[in-house]
């Protein structure tokens, strides 16, 4: 009862600084009128309970078989057979994450499904299980990450090149997007699953960090060589063009139930699958293990669909129809203000940094403390999300802007940072961008870039992701280097 308690507590924590928000901002500067407000509601309810049955699931059923898959397919010995079972594997996890989902749908809506949702779902769910492959290759080999982050990063910004805009914004979100509440947990697990194997114990702990940077990046370029195959194309579609279902409360949820439960269903089954199929060939797991996960699968079927039902029917509509209300009032500076506040308040809720930051306090024996961090990690996202929409009202600013002068400082700090912390730092990109941010926070920026003449949609409405996961790798990467230079200062104390 108590997992129960805490994980609804973590849920609480992450959605009520947006519910907050989204009240005062109704009473005030942008009321939804009855109808709306009360579909908000509901959907914060049936976000709140669904997120909460999908985590007692993800950690019942997915975080236990990534840890019991990826020992066994170390302890075989072969190294064909674990490249395919990481490519498999990671393939249907990231298939599976309800941020992805999200934003694959956004994505189809925006382009008037010229870049359909299942496409851009299997495209980078691809890219990111052929980089997980490496990614575990590299703590079985003891591979340099700053090598191969250096030479990923290098394909990142050579394939940008000749790609249209709109796929290099795309690409930067979808990464944010797929590192998820599934896909993080399961990945990690198999990662330390692998690591733990290793011989020296220290080391394993070190590689264990990094994995999540190098999938980011595997959706990334994976995105990027889609974006050769449709250069040239335009995308212009109306955002909010909302169903109207007049003073019907209940109906948007009734209208949705059966593609949404559908769409559930199509993601959770080939993991069960892969969870059987494991099962009967490693004959190692306990009877009571099988039950404790089937049961972890029902958790998390049932929180999918109730999260992805409240996402869907109550919950993103009012983040893009308080964005579009600001936007024809012209109310520029509370835009701004709003973001910042959206920001710094999803991310110090966001469950996974209190995780990363006590993390970081432990590995550095309290000479940076979590408070610091978390500090540094809040005003960092706020004035990301502020930038990203900032884009919105000044035409010449382009998330390039932004992201080329920030991941070149990212790559110059990694040669001189701990090692330790630039693995922790680029996996903090990937835990930054929670449920609020690809949800909420990302609707009221498309609202906003609709409702501006000459703003686009693609260009300005999107890239935020790509923003908040930035922050944390500068800000790790920094708090590394302080950390460097305190035990250096302490060691010449103590001669």
């Amino acid at each position: 009862m108590q997992a129960y308690v805490s994980k609804f507590k973590e849920v609480l924590l992450s959605i009520l600084p947006v519910t907050i928000l989204v009240i005062v901002l109704h009473v005030s500067l942008t009321p939804l009128g009855a109808t709306m407000f009360i579909r908000f509601i509901m959907g914060v309810f049936f976000i709140l309970i669904g997120l909460t049955i999908f985590l007692i699931g993800v950690d019942k059923a997915v975080t236990p078989l990534g840890t019991f898959i990826g020992e066994v397919a170390v302890k075989s010995n072969k190294l064909w057979f674990f490249i395919l079972t990481s490519i498999f594997l990671g393939f249907f996890i990231s298939i599976a994450e309800p941020g992805l989902i999200i934003f694959a749908s956004q994505i189809a809506q925006v382009t008037d499904n010229q870049v359909p949702s299942f496409l851009l779902i299997g495209v980078v769910s691809l890219g990111l299980a052929i980089l997980l492959a490496l990614a575990f290759y590299r703590i079985v080999a003891n591979l340099r990450i700053r090598v191969i982050l250096m030479v990923l990063y290098g394909i990142i910004f050579g394939l940008a090149l000749f790609v249209d805009v709109p796929f290099i914004v795309i690409a930067f979100d979808a990464s944010g997007a797929t590192t998820g509440v599934l896909a993080v947990p399961f990945i990690l697990a198999l990662a330390l699953g692998i690591s733990h194997l290793k011989r020296d114990s220290v080391a394993g702990e070190e590689d264990s960090f990094g994995t999540i940077g190098i999938i980011s990046a595997g959706a990334i370029i994976a995105v990027l060589i889609l974006g050769l195959f449709n250069r040239g194309k335009t995308y212009d579609a109306n955002i909010l063009d909302i169903v109207d279902y007049g003073s019907a409360v209940f109906a948007p949820y009734r209208a949705m139930f059966s593609n949404v439960f559908l769409e559930v269903f199509l993601v959770i089954f080939p993991l069960v699958v892969i969870f059987w199929v494991f099962h009967k060939i490693s004959k190692q797991m306990r009877a009571r293990q099988f039950v404790r996960i089937s049961k972890g699968f029902v958790y998390t079927f049932i929180g999918l669909l109730l999260f992805l039902l409240g996402v869907n029917a109550g919950f993103m509509d009012v983040g893009r129809i308080i964005g579009a209300t600001l936007t024809n009032n012209d109310a520029r500076f509370y835009i701004l203000i709003v973001a910042f506040t959206l920001g710094l308040f999803t991310i110090l809720a966001e469950p996974a940094v209190y995780v990363l930051t006590h993390q970081i306090e432990d590995v550095t024996s309290g000479y940076v403390t979590r408070t610091s961090v978390l500090i540094a990690l809040g005003i960092g996202v706020g004035i990301a999300v502020s930038l990203s929409a900032l884009r919105i009202f000044v035409e010449p600013l382009q998330i390039w802007h932004f992201l080329l002068p920030g991941y070149s400082i990212i790559l110059g700090l990694m040669f001189i940072t701990p090692k330790l912390f630039v693995g922790m730092a680029y996996d903090a990109g990937g835990v930054a961008t929670g449920p609020m941010t690809a949800t909420f926070i990302l609707a009221f920026m498309q609202g906003a870039a609709d409702a501006r003449d000459g703003a686009d949609v693609i260009l300005d409405g999107f890239g935020m992701i790509a923003m908040v996961a930035l922050v944390p790798i500068i800000t790790l990467q920094i708090l590394g280097l302080i950390f460097k230079f305190k035990t250096k200062k302490e060691g010449l104390k103590n001669e």
